[in-house]
């Protein structure tokens, strides 16, 4: 496989930038007002939301990383997240992570022996953009809210990096990964994902808590990091995008990848915290 030039597939291929801004708004304003009301709603339409997104990431990881495996590996993954979904629908997350596990390994096992561990990861990684939200929705409680919290931190972290990376410049922050991002955007990234957070926070009824806002770092953190652990298997498998799901911005991979990150990293706090009976409630009661 030829190595992947990103600067010559940018200058063939990509759009001008203010059309891809202006492409990624309009992406935006259909998705973000969806992926809300489906928060708000709660329940069975939620859950399918997450397990349609889910589903679709898998589809575009199988294309990645094994397209010649894809037919083969893509309806047990499929399956195995459908199931999944169906068990914390019914809040037995143990069992859909079990499912998880199990597509995980049966789809390993078809894979050619060099390719086993990225097939594998990739129903694991597709699930818990399903399981980790819905854990925590979970809760009439604050379910609601922690869902908002992270959409709230995910998205203003990345617009923040965004603005601030191609207004500032400066230091790349990692340049063998990803050679477009900035140590000033993941700087202001971070800043907005803890403006919005704790404006999140507050408004939901949650005072000034230093415990609390380490959270918000922790996820907006979480989030950059899944950003770069995306672009690092785009790079790995030669692609500049996921797929052309979404108008300027790519696959769905390349939208959620820092969400899949964070909202992991926030069901596992709550789960710690309380369990999984009101893990949302360990996300933000300290």
């Amino acid at each position: 496989m030829a190595e992947f030039n990103p600067t010559a597939h940018d200058a063939a291929a990509a759009p001008k930038p203010k059309s891809e801004l202006r492409l990624r708004v309009v992406s935006a304003v259909v998705l973000a007002p969806l992926a809300i009301i489906t928060a708000y709603w709660g329940g069975w339409g939620f859950v399918v939301f997450w397990t349609v997104a889910a589903v679709a990431v898998f589809w575009e990881w199988s294309g990645l990383v094994l397209p010649r495996a894809r037919r083969q590996i893509l309806p047990i993954g499929t399956v195995a997240i459908t199931t999944a979904s169906v068990f914390a629908a019914l809040q037995h997350a143990p069992l859909a992570l079990a499912a998880l596990i199990l597509g995980a390994f049966l789809v390993t096992m078809l894979a050619d022996l060099g390719q086993r561990g990225w097939s594998g990861s990739g129903v694991l990684y597709a699930g818990m953009i399903m399981l980790a939200p819905v854990v925590l929705r979970a809760s009439s409680e604050f379910g609601f809210l922690a869902v908002l919290l992270l959409f709230a931190v995910v998205w203003s972290t990345d617009i923040g990096a965004y603005f601030a990376g191609r207004s500032i410049g400066g230091p790349k922050l990692w340049p063998a990964v990803s050679p477009k991002k900035t140590w000033s955007g993941a700087l202001a990234g971070t800043a907005a994902g803890i403006v919005a957070g704790s404006a999140v926070t507050m408004a939901g009824g949650f005072g000034a808590s230093f415990a609390l806002g380490v959270v918000i770092l922790l996820l907006s953190i979480a989030s950059q990091a899944g950003d770069l652990f995306e672009s690092a298997v785009k790079r790995r498998f030669g692609a500049k995008d996921a797929s052309h799901l979404i108008p300027g911005h790519g696959g769905l991979m390349d939208r959620l990848d820092g969400f899949v990150i964070a909202a992991s990293v926030a069901a596992a706090i709550g789960v710690a915290r309380a369990g999984l009976a009101a893990p949302s409630r360990g996300l933000l009661v300290w």
